[in-house]
């Protein structure tokens, strides 16, 4: 059954879905074919979505959130979109009484283990009047384990002795909170970020995409999205793109 018109909220255009294959690629089919900006679509239940590195993203049915928002209204940096829902997903958890960080670039952890993880796809780029271009629209995933969670990993009824938001309502949370986010600019959202990224100052182990692996300290993260590592031999690296790991002092 596909809802729409139930709980909207201005501005946002929201969908729902007992079941896909993926909503990030169905909105990115949508969006190719004209979906406005800030279309919503969440799912009870994934039969194909996946996470950052093209890993697999397993759910429970009706347990879990399970969402995409499309975004046409596209920065200069675009990554500060997924930056967005990432921070409104951490300040939701918070809300309720999780103490949900962000791990770089944009997981969620409660401890040491993942709650949440958030993926971006771009559409196509348009080119502009300087012939730089940037994508036509953008569209943001993300899987939080509410009800249930894989091995390894916790949801938010491990941690809250109440009531639980329901995917539902946890998504409607998060809207007004993108909203603000969005609204204060880049500089704000940002310093906002590095508040939530617990990957600063820790000792982490980066994994690159060519297979090799840099091991020292989070210094910073800058304004393009980049994290700066310096490694055991004071060399200093700054990455866009790795699978990070928190280290604990012994390992």
């Amino acid at each position: 059954m596909d809802t729409a018109g139930k709980n909207q909220r201005a501005g946002w255009t929201i969908r729902r879905v007992e079941s896909t294959g993926s909503t990030n690629a169905d909105l990115l089919a949508e969006g190719s074919q004209g979906a406005p900006d800030r279309t919503v679509l969440r799912t009870d239940h994934q039969t194909a979505g996946r996470g950052r590195l093209d890993r697999r993203w397993e759910d429970v049915a009706g347990k879990n959130l399970l969402v995409s928002f499309l975004f046409r209204d596209v920065p200069d940096a675009p990554h500060v979109l997924t930056q967005a829902v990432a921070l409104a997903a951490v300040e939701v958890a918070r809300g309720v009484g999780v103490e949900a960080v962000l791990k770089w670039p944009n997981d969620l952890l409660v401890g040491d283990r993942k709650l949440a993880g958030v993926l971006a796809q771009a559409g196509p780029v348009v080119k502009g009047d300087d012939d730089a271009g940037r994508p036509g629209f953008v569209v943001v995933g993300i899987g939080l384990n509410i009800g249930a969670a894989p091995d390894g990993a916790t949801c938010v009824r491990e941690h809250v002795h109440g009531d639980v938001p329901s995917p539902d309502d946890w998504m409607l949370r998060m809207l007004p909170v993108m909203d603000d986010l969005l609204g204060a600019g880049p500089g704000v959202l940002h310093e906002r970020y590095r508040s939530r990224l617990a990957t600063l100052g820790s000792r982490v182990r980066a994994e690159l995409p060519d297979g090799s692996r840099i091991t020292g300290r989070a210094m910073d993260v800058s304004a393009d999205g980049r994290l700066t590592v310096l490694d055991e031999c004071a060399v200093t690296h700054r990455l866009d793109t790795a699978d990070v790991v928190h280290l604990r002092a012994a390992d």
